[in-house]
């Protein structure tokens, strides 16, 4: 068995259980819901924004946020749909026989990993085909628009991996969904905490997530933000390798 085989073994556990699509017809239903109303807010204000020079356009006032609006929600949907992932394995005593089958603690974690992200990665595609629909008729900035869809993808991997980390390290699949979710929203008010408090926000601004998320919405694609993202996420694997192959000695 390969890694991929844990990934397409998972993905169609998914699809095969009513709470992944209840889910995905939630979320949909939701961001459906306030694209329209994102959309008619931008179609009533069309007459104050013709006479702005530089005015925000379609893609500032209504596609990016369609695609952040997806992000937060991720911050909720990856813990619940990575909760299982390894937790449960460990719950239903399910994990020695992954190990049985000759796979190393890494490609469990990775399989584990991507089955999520491409559940994720396709409502995503989802998402983004609304405003893109749209296009015959506004004129989107395409470069912004990829930029945001760029940054999205990597903070939903970041969260996909937050989640696998805690998952490997939880008994309980809720204690798992809980603790992804702790640490997704620690990642994301700690700059407003820290300015609240007064403190310096140096270094914050680094761990912050949404100071790294928020420059892909504006169409910049900086370096530093990149990797912010990718080190979240080889770390997080990492940890939850490791967590495995702990688990594997002690058989």
């Amino acid at each position: 068995m390969s890694m991929l085989s844990i990934a397409r073994i998972d993905l169609e556990r998914l699809f095969v259980r009513p709470f992944a699509w209840i889910l995905a017809a939630l979320t949909l239903a939701v961001l459906a819901w306030f694209f329209l109303l994102d959309l008619n807010a931008f179609l009533a204000a069309q007459p104050r924004l013709a006479t702005q020079a530089g005015n925000l356009g379609y893609t500032d006032l209504v596609a990016a946020p369609h695609l952040l609006a997806f992000t937060q929600l991720s911050l909720l949907l990856a813990p619940l749909l990575t909760m299982h992932a390894l937790a449960g394995e460990r719950r239903t005593h399910t994990l020695p026989l992954l190990f049985a089958a000759g796979l190393s603690p890494a490609r469990i974690v990775l399989g584990k990993f991507l089955a999520v992200l491409a559940y994720l990665g396709l409502l995503l595609a989802l998402v983004a085909l609304m405003p893109a629909w749209l296009a015959h008729a506004t004129s989107p900035d395409w470069g912004q628009y990829a930029a945001a869809l760029l940054g999205c993808a990597l903070c939903i991997a970041a969260l996909t991996a937050i989640g696998i980390a805690a998952s490997a390290f939880a008994s309980h699949p809720a204690l798992a969904a809980t603790a992804a979710l702790l640490v997704a929203l620690a990642l994301t008010m700690l700059d407003a905490g820290a300015r609240l408090g007064d403190i310096d926000t140096g270094w914050l601004d680094y761990l912050s997530l949404p100071a790294h998320l928020t420059p892909f919405m504006h169409g910049l694609v900086r370096s530093v933000d990149v990797i912010y993202f990718l080190l979240i996420i080889a770390v997080s694997l990492a940890l939850a390798s490791r967590r495995l192959a702990a688990d594997k000695v002690r058989g």
